[in-house]
């Protein structure tokens, strides 16, 4: 009992200092995920005007949609090729920038343009370069040889969510390569030189020594990264937004097309609630299974 009462006497002496931090959560958290829950379960006009209540109807009419399995599918690929793509070429890019050779300020410097830039900008001018008709990508390859005529990347399902994945990537990289080059720096020297003195080869000493240390980085990258390509509307509504139906669609292109082509709010709340679970529990899942905040034994 006494030391309950001193758990709980120590949680009041500190609520002055994490109170701000616990209004500022509610405020800009707590309160848009329970109004959005709640919007999930009222009749709404296409204009957002609440008509009264509606239960489950509008997750029933969200279900009933075809498409939607389909549809999470390619939210699925969407999110893990995009994910483990800038990853992949992250590690490798922050091991490079992390050397000391000439200019290698400009270059760090170079690396922050796809995320400096407005990545509507940066879409629309690669969704551009792929038209098949005045697209300079497309006409460089069929003066090469490699075309016979202008190819439609960017006006078939397929090959234009292939596109948007790269774009995303691309955008992408920037924060994760500075995320894990900070990690890279906060490793003392001293570990790679025990590591050559045991004699470990370059790739063993990287896989043992400092990919481990590198965890609590990588998981960082990789929750903000899943947040921010699951949520991602502007490169998938360029590149793939003039493709009609579903082919091409991801959860959240999904919901927008609800509000704006079929003017169904209430669904597209109703989808936001099932987008935002989802991610919720795939975030969970991801630490309970990587545990970025466990020690890692130097």
């Amino acid at each position: 009992m006494t030391r309950g009462r001193s758990r709980f006497t120590a949680g009041l002496s500190a609520l002055p200092w994490i109170g701000p931090v616990l209004i500022l959560i509610a405020a800009i958290v707590a309160f848009p995920a329970g109004y959005m829950l709640w919007t999930s379960t009222r009749d709404l006009n296409a204009y957002g005007q609440d008509r009264g209540p509606a239960g489950l109807a509008n997750y029933r009419a969200l279900f009933r949609i075809p498409e939607l399995g389909s549809v999470l599918w390619h939210t699925v690929v969407w999110v893990v090729a995009v994910v483990a793509l800038t990853l992949a070429l992250s590690l490798a890019l922050a091991q490079f920038l992390n050397k000391d050779f000439p200019g290698r300020t400009a270059v760090r410097l170079a690396v922050l343009v796809p995320w400096a830039a407005s990545v509507v900008m940066t879409t629309t001018i690669i969704y551009y370069l792929l038209d098949p008709n005045i697209g300079l990508a497309n006409r460089f390859l069929v003066d090469i040889g490699l075309l016979d005529r202008g190819y439609g990347f960017t006006k078939q399902p397929g090959p234009a969510f292939l596109v948007a994945i790269g774009v995303a990537v691309f955008v992408s990289i920037p924060f994760t390569t500075y995320t894990i080059l900070a990690g890279l720096q906060s490793i003392p020297a001293e570990t790679q030189e025990a590591g050559r003195v045991d004699g470990a080869n370059a790739w063993q000493r990287y896989r043992f020594l400092t990919l481990p240390q590198l965890r609590p980085a990588i998981a960082v990258a990789t929750i903000v990264n899943i947040i921010n390509v699951f949520n991602s509307l502007p490169i998938l509504q360029v590149i793939t937004g003039g493709i009609s139906g579903f082919s091409a669609d991801t959860t959240t292109t999904l919901t927008f097309k609800l509000i704006r082509q079929n003017q169904q709010v209430d669904t597209a709340a109703a989808m936001s609630v099932l987008n935002f679970a989802l991610i919720v529990v795939i975030i969970a899942v991801y630490v309970k299974v990587v545990r970025p905040t466990e020690q890692v034994d130097a």
